[in-house]
């Protein structure tokens, strides 16, 4: 092969290339099927309940961090914040 043919071939491989990507790019999906109510309120329920559980054990896990806190600092720390 010559540089001129490599240089076609590869200049119509990179055109074949991005026209599949911008081919991909602007292909539309299908509509999304239609939701059953009942089935979205119950998945409601369960995020609300995992957001619950998730914001009890975050307010635990903090607990116990300020509770070691204090405990290693001693109540001098917490002192010096009650004066303000």
């Amino acid at each position: 092969m010559t540089n001129s043919m490599k240089k076609n071939v590869l200049a119509t491989a990179a055109a074949l290339a991005l026209g599949c990507v911008i081919g991909a790019a602007s292909a539309k999906l299908p509509p999304p099927p239609p939701v059953d109510p009942a089935a979205a309120e119950e998945a409601k329920k369960k995020a609300a309940d995992a957001a619950k559980k998730e914001a009890d054990l975050l307010a635990k896990a903090q607990d116990r961090v300020a509770d070691r806190y204090k405990k290693q600092k001693g109540g001098a720390a917490v002192a010096s914040v009650k004066k303000k």
